[in-house]
């Protein structure tokens, strides 16, 4: 419980957090600004902390008072700039908002930027929360955590909105505690090491996906209060899945209540007339060079890895921020004082953004969306990089998207989509990224995007999947995928599990995702080096005749992993594979199997190398390579019977 301060001592010691706020390094604002629970002159309440230095007056109001704006007015504190009062008697859950009087004379009423929890949308005020009290079960994930290199375990992530994943027959949405019974045995189930959650912050509008936040502190209470997001969070640790929270600090809406000139006037928006609005988002966007908007932003980010113990957050939209002429025409944005179109400011946000961050929480993953081609981005900011330790790979999703849409005769001419993403692999620690953007408004869904028959596109789902986990990189997928729902994703509605419970083909392909998912996890070749040439080696990069690639992925310890991947709508008759060694190869992982929807053509499990030069090597394997089909083969160790399997996983 806070104190009060009376005494010039008290007062000077109350002022500190102030003094870190304007200069931009209080990453513990959620501490002080707000509603927290107080002491004064022995009688127990809540003091409310609120910055707005143009407000010409402010109050609290509420439940409590009737909304009566002259009941419980605000006092400046030192600063000049942020306003405080205590009121007594007061309890966890009561709404209320601030009432600003700004300085041409008009009235706002607006929520608090720091409230904890909120009333449930279309409603609009904050509400009274105490934050600490959960009682957290997740000490051994975290020891666990802290024992690995990230860079070099295994991270796939299955990307889901809370509100539409599954939803009850009525259409109301599970809480954060149905969730927790359901939504983590699955996640568990399916092999996923992570959980990316879509904005789980507070928004107005359910058609914003929870891009558009209004509550940077509180998490939306359409499911629940913030316990009940940390049991939900507490549940997937226990089942030692990583969860991750996509955040969005480049732009806020412009809903009356929230950041939207809280003062009467731009204050956490830029007043500069060409970075103030996002006109294609119909947002605005936050002045990065605002110390107390950084203060606030560092905070916000702090916030959920310490109170809500997450393991990381998907930082949305940062090209938006690093360029001043992001989706703006010639004439209608200022270059910086370089005459460049950088984003000074932002890119001093970010920076420092990670570095506190990295600091507070050394496990943090910390990943940007950036679309374009920015440079140094996963790079330290010691060495001029932005300090971020992933990004989404949005130019391999791209390419590999429009090539498996187009007719097999006709990706010969496109082979390069496939493989140009190599050429810069190895210049950032990427994700490859499978998103909720790349299956709405009309660009369906993963399967409904394969060429051909019904069958082939269930094909080219397990053949793409299959490039898709042999590829350098970590993987994100988007709920659905992994069952092949046919429509698009839609925030108003659960997917469509009936798909998986009564047709075999989705059923197969749940049951192929779920199994490829254990075999990444079975091999480290496939995750141990994603950083140079030592962890990849093309074997056929150029075979596009034939729709082919095939290569080798390797672990630290040397050991080799050979794979192939046809994307062809024909039958590659004695297809032959480049081996170094003499011997006997296995094939050990089968997109084509009868078990995963396959035709089962392939009969044997191991293949002698004959000494027939291929991809440059001496020796190589023979096969009839089935039409959209992924083989991954190990050379067979001389007297050992056993090999890693996914089946082994799974049991």
């Amino acid at each position: 419980m806070e104190y009060l301060k009376t005494t010039t001592e008290e007062q000077n010691d109350t002022d500190f957090p102030l003094y870190l706020y304007h200069h931009g390094k209080n990453d513990h604002l959620y501490e002080f600004l707000g509603s927290h629970k107080a002491m004064l002159d022995g009688v127990a309440g809540y003091v409310f902390r609120v910055w707005a230095p143009r407000a010409k007056s402010v109050s609290v109001v509420g439940d409590f008072n009737e909304w009566n704006e002259d009941a419980n007015p605000m006092q400046k504190m030192v600063d000049g700039e942020t306003f405080e009062t205590f009121i007594p008697e007061r309890k966890v859950f009561d709404n209320y908002k601030y009432c600003i009087k700004t300085q041409d004379g008009r009235t706002l009423l607006k929520a608090d930027p720091l409230a904890f929890h909120a009333e449930t949308a279309p409603e609009t005020a904050s509400k009274i929360y105490e934050i600490d009290g959960y009682e957290w079960e997740d000490q051994e994930y975290f020891d666990n955590l802290s024992k690995k290199n990230i860079y070099s375990s295994p991270v796939n992530v299955y990307e889901v909105n809370l509100l539409s994943w599954k939803q009850h027959e009525d259409g109301s949405y599970l809480t954060y505690r149905e969730l927790a019974e359901e939504l983590v045995p699955y996640v568990k189930s399916m092999n996923y090491t992570h959980v990316e959650f879509m904005p789980v912050t507070e928004f107005p509008f359910d058609g914003s996906w929870g891009y558009q936040v209004t509550g940077y502190f509180a998490v939306t209470s359409r499911l629940g209060t913030p316990h009940d997001l940390m049991y939900l969070i507490d549940q997937f640790h226990k089942s030692g899945i990583g969860v991750i929270i996509d955040w969005v600090p480049a732009h806020f809406p412009k809903d009356a209540h929230g950041l939207y000139e809280f003062d009467g006037y731009p204050l956490y928006e830029c007043s500069q007339w060409d970075r103030m609005e996002n006109r294609s988002w119909g947002t605005r966007q936050f002045d990065f060079g605002r110390n107390e908007v950084m203060s606030f932003l560092t905070s916000s980010a702090c916030f959920l890895f310490e109170k809500y113990h997450v393991d990381g957050l998907r930082i949305d939209a940062v090209a938006s921020m690093l360029y001043l002429d992001y989706d703006k025409e010639p004439g209608k944005w200022m270059p910086n004082i370089y005459g460049e179109n950088k984003n000074l400011e932002a890119i001093a946000f970010l920076r420092r953004l990670n570095e506190t961050v990295f600091l507070r929480f050394p496990y943090a993953l910390m990943i940007a969306e950036e679309s374009t081609a920015w440079g140094y981005v996963t790079k330290p900011t010691s060495i001029g990089g932005l300090g971020f330790n992933f990004k989404w790979n949005m130019g391999w999703m791209n390419d590999v998207l429009s090539y498996v849409a187009l007719n097999p005769f006709f990706r010969m001419n496109n082979h390069n989509k496939l493989t140009f993403s190599m050429m810069y692999a190895f210049s950032e620690n990427y994700v490859l990224p499978i998103s909720h953007d790349e299956v709405v408004h009309g660009k369906f869904s993963l399967i409904n995007k394969m060429s051909g028959t019904y069958e082939e596109k269930f094909a080219g789902v397990r053949s793409f999947l299959g490039y898709m986990i042999g590829h350098p990189g970590k993987k994100l997928n988007f709920m659905g995928n992994e069952f092949g729902q046919f429509k698009e994703w839609n925030y108003k509605e659960g997917l469509e599990f009936f798909l998986r419970d009564n047709y075999e083909m989705h059923e197969k392909l749940s049951n192929y995702v779920k199994e490829l998912n254990a075999f990444y996890l079975a091999h480290s070749e496939l995750y141990d080096i994603e950083d140079s040439w030592d962890g990849f080696e093309w074997l056929a990069a150029n075979d596009a005749d034939r729709n082919i690639v095939s290569f080798i992925r390797r672990n630290r310890a040397g050991e080799e992993l050979f794979a192939v991947i046809s994307f062809s709508g024909a039958v590659g008759k004695d297809y032959l594979i480049g081996v170094n060694e003499k011997g006997k190869y296995r094939l050990i992982f089968n997109s084509d199997d009868k078990k995963y929807g396959g035709t089962g053509s392939l009969k044997k499990k191991l293949f002698p190398a004959v000494k027939r030069p291929s991809h440059g090597k001496e020796y190589s394997i023979p096969i009839d390579m089935p039409k959209l089909t992924c083989l991954f083969f190990i050379k067979e160790p001389q007297g050992k019977k056993t090999v890693k399997t996914a089946k082994a996983v799974n049991d």
